[in-house]
């Protein structure tokens, strides 16, 4: 009862003043949440770089761990200027997850789980045992709409009949 009373005494005043102080308290609390979890993400992305060849620092850097991310499942730079257009973001994204579980030699489940459970699939990818097998868009199983790229630059000959002599 005597709670009841300590708060009917109180001034306007002073329930706004408590009422900010606990959102202060609450998006603190949020900002420390994302603070740790991109702590996480940027030390997983560190070590999918570093097993790929990139440098690991390039996981801190905004905008250029997205240029490093394109280059180790092998698709263009120009790629980071679709993935900031509304809506094609999404599809790009989707292509480029796919890619980077065929680049580690996983499948398309293991990249379904990077899609929908990425904090659990992606430190399976950093700190387990896959290895980088190369960039999936240039080696001819990446999804339809990109061309596989030849080692020589030149045509692929793979439907002509071996030559005689």
């Amino acid at each position: 009862m005597g709670q009841i009373q300590l708060l009917a005494q109180m001034t306007d005043e002073q329930v706004a003043g408590g009422i900010v102080a606990a959102l202060i308290a609450f998006i603190s609390g949020f900002a420390v949440l994302f603070g740790i979890l991109g702590l996480f993400f940027m030390a997983c992305y560190w070590k999918v770089f570093s097993k790929a060849g990139q440098p690991g620092w390039a996981a801190f850097v905004p905008i250029y761990n997205v240029v490093v991310l394109l280059q180790i499942v092998g698709r263009p730079g120009w790629w980071f200027f679709l993935l900031c257009i509304p809506f094609v973001n999404a599809i790009v994204g989707i292509i480029v997850v796919l890619d980077l579980a065929k680049s580690y030699g996983k499948d398309n489940a293991f990249a379904a789980g990077l899609i929908i459970l990425g904090p659990i699939f992606l430190p399976i990818l950093a700190f387990g045992s896959a290895e980088y097998q190369g960039p999936a868009a240039l080696a001819g199983d990446a999804p339809a709409g990109s061309a596989p790229a030849d080692a020589g630059g030149e045509p692929s000959d793979a439907g002509d009949p071996p030559a005689e002599g």
